[in-house]
């Protein structure tokens, strides 16, 4: 007996006993699978499907998961001097064994259908991302870093848009300025670009001023 089966997009005649390479299958080597989708079934007498043959079924065993040879594709592009490569390409195959053929009753087996791995693969949910943590808001960053500082602006040339840089500087009150040593007025006027700002208005002066208020 004999049976013509259909599986990634080709037709196969088989014998109980046959070695098949077949489009990838997604089951491990040692599993019993089923293919349902059966074109034909002949022997002492033939039966042809409508397309396929309702409860046939062909079983086999998954021996492994295997490559094809390696297809060597040139490509050579027109008006391109020098313009040519070669692309290799091996296609992923499953080897099985044909186990038995039924004329029916094929449906009521239980055995494990023999599913395209590409099928399976697009099938199986996606892994959801992990969550992202949610950047903090720049607009609330100097409202956050102000929380319990000093108004700033009371300084001579101190500017709304100054004080923000001064808040995201991480300076937010009158006693970090008042404590103000050579490096930290360097690397202050560095970080805000205006060099000899904070001893030309008197910054430190003024907000030791304010401290003794």
């Amino acid at each position: 007996m004999f049976a013509v089966l259909k599986t990634g997009g080709k037709q196969y005649k088989v014998q109980s006993g046959d070695v098949l390479r077949v489009e990838k299958l997604a089951a491990d080597a040692g599993e019993t699978i089923q293919f349902n989708e059966i074109l034909m079934l002949g022997g002492d007498t033939t039966t042809l499907g409508t397309p396929s043959i309702a409860g046939a079924a062909v079983q086999a065993t998954v021996i492994d998961q295997i490559k094809g040879d390696k297809v060597i594709n040139f490509v050579k592009r027109r008006r391109k001097h020098g313009s040519q490569r070669t692309r290799g390409h091996r296609q992923k195959l499953t080897l099985v064994r044909i186990t038995d053929i039924l004329a029916s009753g094929g449906d009521k087996t239980g055995v494990k259908a023999a599913i395209g791995g590409t099928a399976a693969e697009a099938a199986a949910p996606a892994p959801k991302p992990a969550a992202k943590k949610a950047a903090p808001n720049k607009a609330e960053a100097p409202k956050a870093a102000a929380a319990g500082g000093d108004d700033l602006k009371a300084l001579t040339g101190v500017g709304p848009a100054l004080e923000k840089k001064l808040h995201e500087a991480g300076v937010t009150t009158f006693a970090q300025i008042a404590a103000f040593t050579p490096e930290q007025i360097e690397e202050i006027e560095e970080k805000l670009s205006f060099k000899g700002r904070i001893e030309r208005d008197g910054w430190v002066e003024q907000a030791q001023a304010k401290l003794a208020e």
